[in-house]
């Protein structure tokens, strides 16, 4: 049985194991908390104390944590994935990242005789769950044929973007799309609001036409009825716009629509919302 670390067993991280588990591989995690991960403890995940003891014997590792300060936590330094784990083993970060620190870390994997891949994810805790998840991957495509069997257990569209760092810009042009996807619903539902429609009619009558979209038909209903429990939470939302942003302006870009949402949701961020999901930024529109 193949032996796989993971590192980051959160929202989207715990269900990833599930299914690397139901695939029958061997899971040895590792995450901040222990106590948040008992479930899967006893469903047959193995613990480790360390980002050491989690990869030393493991043929492929995996990590979805945070924001970008936390990747390189993970990868670099004496405790780090690149310095404890074995020759040849694929190191997979699914993080949404820099793509200059996901050509860092396949430069310095590389260098030990590792398999970098970036391979950051959309679909949300939905997709992670049903095992649905869509991957976009940035390496050597060699590293990324070895890895396809372990992306086919988390996801169903899997796809090589290109060199290292390729995923990472692949899903940040996706947080993009999303940026002004979420916010027209929000501007929508706040004028069917005010006009005095009933918003679930609203959403039964245009999600599946011209207007609909994932955006409106997952989160929709929920801002109609004010449920804003974390899928994807909104400060991690911002840092994926902020990277977003980083790279227009590295090739000369202005993404208007991207600036104004991210604005939003920093607003609402000061305003202590930002452990809200995504669909939270129809707070802004309440004022």
């Amino acid at each position: 049985m193949k032996k796989i670390a993971f590192i980051g067993v959160g929202i989207m991280g715990k269900s990833m194991v599930r299914n690397l588990m139901k695939a029958g591989y061997s899971l040895i995690i590792y995450s901040r908390t222990k106590s948040k991960c008992e479930d899967v403890i006893a469903e047959g995940a193995v613990w480790a104390d360390t980002v050491a003891q989690c990869v030393k014997d493991a043929e492929a590792v995996f990590s979805i944590v945070g924001f970008p300060k936390d990747v390189e936590e993970v990868y670099f330094g004496d405790g780090g994935v690149i310095a404890n784990v074995r020759p040849g083993a694929l190191i997979v970060d699914m993080t949404t990242s820099s793509p200059a620190l996901a050509v860092r870390i396949w430069e310095a994997g590389k260098a030990k005789g590792l398999r970098p891949l970036d391979a950051p994810v959309t679909g949300g805790d939905t997709g992670a769950k049903a095992g649905t998840l869509s991957i976009l991957v940035g390496g050597d495509k060699d590293d990324f044929d070895a890895c396809l069997p372990f992306f086919q257990a988390m996801g169903k569209i899997i796809v090589h973007m290109g060199a290292a760092g390729a995923g990472q810009h692949a899903k940040l042009a996706n947080q993009i799309a999303i940026a002004g996807a979420l916010s027209g619903v929000c501007e929508a539902l706040t004028y069917a609001r005010a006009n005095g429609l009933d918003l679930d009619e609203l959403l039964s009558a245009i999600s599946a036409g011209a207007a609909g979209s994932f955006q409106m038909q997952s989160l929709g209903p929920k801002m109609a009825v004010g449920d804003f429990a974390p899928g994807f939470i909104m400060k991690h939302f911002i840092k994926d716009m902020v990277l977003s942003e980083e790279g227009a302006q590295a090739v000369g870009l202005k993404l208007p629509v991207l600036e104004q949402v991210l604005s939003e949701c920093r607003s609402l961020d000061d305003a202590g919302l930002g452990s809200l999901g995504t669909q939270g930024l129809i707070r802004y529109y309440e004022k």
